[in-house]
């Protein structure tokens, strides 16, 4: 069957119409000619699993991966950048209901500061499009950098000389499971996370990164297919850190950090400019990436989080700093008081803010909110939730995720008078 991709769906698929069906294609733009032979039903959607591109729309760039069209990672790396952005800002404007411009990262390629790459029988990599199975062979990745090629080469090396098992995923059974690698931009500290089943690691290990900052072992002792465990043993620095305008943070396999240290600077900076009052309850604190930045500039800042070990690091982020915060373990349905703050700053998990939460803005009315997310369809439900007392007094859209269809966006809410 072939058809005229007639424009993207929101999660940046064409959308080819072929008699009543609509099927979506992966890896195409608005005016490509397609034909389609086989799709897969997920949910209501019919998506493409073989077709081809015969004629190509003149909305298209060279994509400046070797891998894109194959990978899992990148779905728009073939439109030119401008349109991804346009894309976005479209997304939001129709997912929030009103116009939402997007902000650009500052760099397209080699912006990422961690990827996990798996170390499988099928390949060293990451997950071929549409499958789990699977594992696209990779020398190195664009979107981080040329590191990457670097560690992947000396973990190869490593694998020649000792023979570890590697890891068969449809079985769950082999040593090596994942390398993550991790850098600092801003810094040019590097960190290298070997994860493993359990087993015993060659001592020789460290030896073959020795121009990493930070080299650790973790050991996944789960059924689980997941990218990091419990911490074995690290050699040279326990932290790498990366700096963001003038605050530095300590970065460890198990933190989580924006992935985008370049439009992070943005992400803060955009924040701090939508606080009101000298009062601020940062929720969903994480290592203090926001709390951190905000005391630097003289607010008063506590924090809630509910992971410990992340309240541990914020805490030591605010030591390393010289500024005075305070992060404690919380949970975002149990906080109290919100009247006392001049700005509360959420930045919940996909799934939005907790209903318990909501109930408690609502009755406290706290005079601002920033609320910054990662998934415009719950952020959209909160907002409705919120608008019998909260109109949006601004927003904005950063590009966090070149080359993908997610976008960071972050909203200034104000209590009706």
């Amino acid at each position: 069957m072939r058809g005229i991709v007639e424009r993207l769906d929101l999660e940046g698929l064409g959308v080819v119409r072929m008699g009543r069906k609509e099927i979506h294609v992966p890896f195409t733009a608005p005016g490509d000619v397609v034909e389609v032979r086989r799709w897969r039903r997920k949910k209501r959607t019919l998506i493409a699993t073989d077709f081809d591109v015969v004629e190509s729309s003149p909305n298209r760039t060279e994509p400046g991966c070797p891998y894109f069209g194959t990978c899992g990672g990148c779905l728009l790396q073939h439109l030119p950048y401008a349109e991804q952005v346009r894309f976005k800002s479209d997304k939001l404007s129709k997912i929030l209901g009103f116009d939402v411009e997007v902000v650009p990262s500052p760099k397209i390629y080699g912006h990422r500061n961690r990827i996990d790459v798996v170390i499988s029988t099928a390949g060293i990599g990451f997950r071929r499009r549409g499958t789990w199975w699977d594992a696209v062979d990779i020398e190195w990745c664009p979107v981080f950098g040329q590191s990457s090629g670097k560690v992947l080469r000396s973990l190869r090396e490593f694998i020649e000389d000792h023979a570890p098992s590697l890891y068969e995923i449809r079985k769950n059974e082999g040593f090596l499971r994942y390398i993550v690698i991790r850098k600092g931009k801003f810094t040019g500290e590097l960190m290298v996370n070997l994860v493993t089943s359990e087993g015993e690691l060659p001592g020789e290990f460290p030896e073959y990164f020795d121009y990493a900052t930070s080299v650790y072992w973790s050991i996944n002792r789960t059924p689980s297919d997941v990218s990091h465990g419990e911490i074995a043993r690290f050699w040279g620095s326990e932290f790498i850190r990366e700096r963001l305008d003038d605050v530095t943070y300590l970065i460890h396999p198990n933190s989580f950090f924006q992935t985008n240290s370049y439009q992070a600077v943005a992400l803060v900076e955009t924040v701090a400019g939508l606080v009101d009052g000298g009062r601020v309850l940062d929720l969903y604190s994480g290592v203090g990436t926001f709390g951190v930045y905000l005391a630097k500039r003289g607010f008063d800042v506590e924090g809630i989080e509910v992971n410990p070990f992340a309240v541990e690091m914020a805490n030591r982020n605010a030591e390393l700093n010289g500024v005075e915060a305070t992060f404690l373990v919380g949970q975002d349905k149990d906080v109290e008081n919100l009247s006392e703050y001049g700005t509360i700053i959420v930045d919940p998990p996909r799934a939005g803010l907790h209903p318990k939460l909501i109930k408690k803005i609502l009755k406290d009315k706290p005079q601002s909110i920033v609320y910054v997310s990662c998934n415009p369809k719950t952020l959209r439900s909160n907002l409705d939730a919120l608008s019998d007392r909260y109109a949006v007094e601004s927003a904005v859209g950063l590009d966090m995720f070149p080359h993908t269809p997610h976008v960071e966006t972050v909203v200034k809410l104000k209590l009706k008078v």
